[in-house]
């Protein structure tokens, strides 16, 4: 196995350049389109510690069951303008969606980003009082199963223990250690013992009712087929490889209201708000 062939998916994916271009200008439209959402809602005092929160049209409006959705890039790349439009699905069906930047590696550690992600869901539940469906996409994958994974008492004794019991992550990174020897690895500062501790797929299965759904796209690697499999078994949760999908195009169902896995991430969000 080369790790580096594995893991490094703008390699893999020489047209990323375009869908990256594609989603910012999708993302700007989305924005544009929506002057009622709620832009740059500081969940921490750094500069990035802002989510946007999107919502619902019609009668759920600010009563709506509540996603988070977290974006990759490594740990090292983008922010939450370029995924705006990831919203739209479950918007359409009345789920409101909020979308958190955060600090980047090098300037900060993965384990800083992990604290910020659960400050912004404990911001939200603070500010709405519900559960949260963690949606996210590579990193924000990894993220996504974080927030699951969470000991949200020990994090702040107000919070309830269940505070996101429900996670779709899309091609994630649920074991760190594969990544050490690649170069996306070197600003992470990561090693052993610190890449297995921020591993998702070795941290115990999060109790009671958690229901989890692992995505992936049937083109990428071999590795990411694997971790996504392998993460989903060791959690008890389900798993899908979406026929044709690179790491790049796989988000493109969350964009369409009617597909088939943004009616599953909407039924999963709904579950949590009864």
């Amino acid at each position: 196995m080369d790790p580096e062939a594995e893991y490094n998916n703008r390699a893999r994916v020489p047209e990323h350049p375009a869908i990256l271009e594609g989603w910012a200008r999708d993302a700007a439209a989305y924005r544009a389109a929506h002057p009622d959402a709620e832009l740059g809602l500081a969940y921490g005092p750094g500069e990035r510690e802002r989510l946007d929160l999107f919502w619902p049209a019609g009668g759920a409006g600010r009563d709506a069951p509540l996603a988070l959705f977290l974006h990759g890039g490594y740990w090292q790349a983008l922010d939450r303008s370029w995924v705006s439009h990831c919203a739209r699905g479950l918007n359409a069906r009345g789920i409101a969606v909020a979308v958190p930047s955060y600090d980047l590696c090098p300037a900060v550690t993965v384990a800083r980003i992990v604290e910020q992600m659960r400050a912004a869901a404990a911001f939200l539940h603070r500010r709405h009082g519900r559960r949260l469906l963690a949606v996210g996409h590579s990193a924000g994958g990894h993220l996504a199963a974080m927030l699951m994974a969470t000991d949200w008492r020990a994090f702040d004794r107000a919070l309830p223990a269940g505070l996101v019991p429900a996670g779709l992550p899309v091609s994630g990174v649920f074991e760190l250690e594969p990544l050490l020897p690649t170069t996306i690895a070197r600003p992470l500062g990561l090693d052993a013992a610190t890449a297995r501790a921020l591993s998702p797929r070795w941290l115990p299965r999060p109790p009671g009712t958690a229901a989890l759904h692992a995505v992936v796209g049937a083109a990428e690697s071999a590795e990411f087929l694997r971790q996504t499999r392998d993460f989903a078994a060791a959690w008890g949760g389900t798993w899908e490889a979406l026929p044709g999908a690179d790491h790049f195009t796989v988000l493109a169902p969350l964009v369409e209201p009617a597909s088939p896995l943004v009616a599953r991430a909407a039924a999963m969000a709904q579950r949590l708000a009864r």
